[in-house]
């Protein structure tokens, strides 16, 4: 081989390496701040009724990133909203019915705890009372979820910077006599028990708190109206009015497994419709700002909902199923342990594919954020 024709390999070795050296300093890209949104109780068929009966295009559709997650619990195989929270909020498995405790009954930290130490701004939003499973797991620690006034009394000493739902009775109507209002005012937020305000209105006030019924809010379909898209739009304008400060905001749709519990089709999809609008204000803003991971996920399935064939009669009486129609039916009234999906936009959001446990929900957003536990 002459001199000549050795350097052209050379210069092809040499672009292969220099090429290899790029691939492996690719850097991918971290989220700035995380929307983690929890359907309460939504299975497949729950998220697939909105194809089916929303009049719109379904938010659901928007997500390229798509998971499954195993929801038992650490005694049961079938998990209840508490144990799947705090799956979640701490990455432990636990017994039903706790509350950011572990098996033993001793407190974990949970998400909101270990990010506030990092100047991340936190909030929680659900249409439940404030105190019920769900949110409770992301700032509270209790042996039991029906310990309401327990948990009130954590959000005072939580660092949560926003919060909206109902519960108000278990801060100002307690049976030891203290007003939780007062205390939380003092710890810096303002409270309106009357409706949420503009993003002009409260833009100002360094903690904003929003209690709107003494226990839950209606369902959607008896007043409550668009509530939950309207909280989640102005808990992402508040947390996120200090352009340099990262936040973290849990949303959910708690009553879409009320509407599983009660056999309810009409109840279950109206939510589920409801929350799917929650979803597209955190899509629009992540989609603007380029810098935000949104998770949408469930703690289990209610009912064992199922878009069944409608039954039909034909004109001498006999009984058959009509492939041109679908309705809403049940296998149980509680909750079942068919795996749920996880859905995932934004920077970090291929860490959510797969198959795994609920507790990796927790352990990702660490992971894809770098926001460690630094205590």
């Amino acid at each position: 081989m002459t001199y000549k024709s050795i350097i052209p390999l050379v210069l092809l070795i040499a672009l292969s390496s220099c090429k290899s050296q790029l691939v492996e300093k690719k850097v991918t890209p971290k989220p700035k701040n995380v929307i983690l949104l929890i359907g309460d109780g939504t299975g497949l068929s729950q998220v697939s009724s909105a194809f089916f009966f929303k009049e719109t295009s379904p938010n659901y559709a928007r997500f390229k990133t798509i998971g499954l997650i195993k929801t038992s619990s650490s005694r049961e195989d079938i998990t209840d909203s508490a144990a799947g929270a705090t799956a979640f909020a701490a990455g432990i498995k636990t017994y039903n019915g706790a509350v950011g405790v572990a098996d033993d009954s001793t407190a974990v930290k949970n998400l909101v705890e270990i990010v506030s130490t990092q100047n991340i701004k936190t909030g929680v939003i659900s249409t439940s009372s404030i105190q019920h499973a769900t949110p409770a797991s992301f700032y509270a620690h209790a042996i039991n979820r029906g310990l309401y006034e327990d948990i009130a009394a954590d959000m005072v000493t939580s660092e949560i910077d926003f919060f909206a739902g109902g519960g108000s009775k278990f801060f100002n109507k307690r049976k030891d006599g203290r007003n939780l209002l007062v205390d939380l005012q003092n710890k810096g937020f303002k409270i309106d028990t009357t409706a949420l305000g503009s993003f002009e209105d409260i833009k100002q006030q360094s903690k904003m708190g929003y209690l709107l019924a003494s226990n839950h809010l209606n369902p959607t379909a008896k007043g409550r109206g668009d509530y939950l898209s309207k909280a989640t739009e102005l808990g992402i304008q508040f947390l996120n009015k200090e352009p340099d400060n990262s936040f973290f905001m849990m949303v959910e749709g708690s009553q879409v497994d009320w509407g599983g519990h009660a056999n309810d089709a009409d109840y279950l999809i109206s939510e589920l419709i409801d929350f799917d609008d929650a979803i597209g204000k955190a899509l629009d803003f992540a989609e603007r700002d380029g810098n935000t991971l949104v998770i949408v996920t469930a703690d289990h399935e209610t009912g064992g909902f199922t878009l069944a064939s409608t039954p039909k009669k034909t004109e001498s009486g006999e009984t058959y199923s009509s492939y041109k129609e679908i309705t809403g039916t049940f296998s149980t009234k509680g909750h079942s342990a068919t795996l749920v999906p996880v859905f995932a936009y934004g920077p970090g959001s291929e860490a959510f594919s797969g198959v795994y446990e609920n507790t990796e929900i927790f352990h990702k957003i660490l992971k894809v954020t770098n926001w460690i536990d630094k205590n």
